[in-house]
């Protein structure tokens, strides 16, 4: 029996333990999965128990990037990113799967980015992933990141995208918030921005009522208040429950050294919301 976790600032609501144990199951493999929420000051402390305790562990808010130091080496998309959300510890080994299902979850909802006008807000560990995925399938994409420091530095890393110190009032195809805001404490509240000419305000109607999709990689609560308002001026409106559950999808497959199929993926995500019901 494998032996597993998810870890981050608070996982207490957490789908991730649901969400691999039932794929491992359908994939032929039994776990043991704990969700583990750290406080920020002291992971670096706790890090190396990680390592001890279990086979695999998955990484989320905001220790992306602060398990980097513990580790031998990056693979796949995580040195791209500069981010690992999936460690195997006996290898010391840090990969990130959020770009796969990232782009799977956008072609599930029907929502093409191919051409598009798209607006990223939040250039975090995630956010990073986001634009990247975006820029490779030829997104025209904005991305604004209240850290100038942060954001200059995807810029250079990633470059393909147009870095913005204000966003104007004006339409995207796609409005994605990669933020975290509205989750844990601080649901209820939207990402706020610089706006051009309009001083630093949250993201409301003013902006989503211009958008033709709006996405959410927050899955918890299942429509945020982002959503709430886009989905209140009749727009198209995604959460991260198939973002999150897919990139699960491809780091099992990872874990289990096995080929992803995209069908699959797709055919278990189905089963889940079916199984959920």
């Amino acid at each position: 029996m494998l032996k597993l976790a998810v870890v981050g600032k608070d996982v207490s609501a957490s789908q991730s333990p649901a969400m691999h144990t039932f794929i491992l199951n359908r994939l032929g493999v039994s776990c043991a999965y704990d969700a583990v929420s750290v406080r920020p000051e002291l992971f670096s402390a706790h890090a190396e128990e990680l390592f001890a305790k279990y086979d695999a562990f998955f990484v989320t808010i905001p220790f992306k990037g602060e398990i980097i130091p513990f580790l031998k080496e990056l693979r796949g998309d995580a040195p791209a990113f500069g981010a690992v959300n999936l460690v195997l510890s006996c290898e010391r080994a840090g990969y990130n799967t959020d770009g796969y299902g990232f782009l799977l979850m956008l072609e599930n909802a029907g929502v093409s980015v191919t051409g598009k006008t798209v607006l990223v807000i939040g250039a975090g560990g995630a956010g990073r992933s986001c634009v990247k995925k975006l820029v490779e399938r030829g997104a025209k994409v904005s991305v604004f990141e209240r850290d100038s420091l942060r954001l200059e530095k995807v810029r250079k890393e990633i470059g393909g995208f147009t870095p913005l110190e204000e966003v104007p009032i004006a339409p995207y195809d796609v409005v994605i918030n990669c933020t975290g805001i509205g989750m844990h404490d601080t649901v209820g509240a939207t990402p706020s921005v610089t706006f051009a000419g309009g001083g630093v305000a949250p993201v409301g109607k003013e902006l989503l009522s211009l958008c033709g999709t709006a996405v959410d990689l927050i899955y918890v609560p299942a429509e945020s208040e982002f959503l709430r308002v886009a989905r209140g001026c009749g727009k198209k409106t995604v959460n991260g429950a198939s973002m999150l559950f897919y990139q699960a999808y491809y780091g099992d497959c990872i874990l289990l050294k096995r080929e992803p199929s995209a069908d699959e993926a797709k055919e278990f995500w189905n089963a889940y919301t079916e199984a959920k019901k």
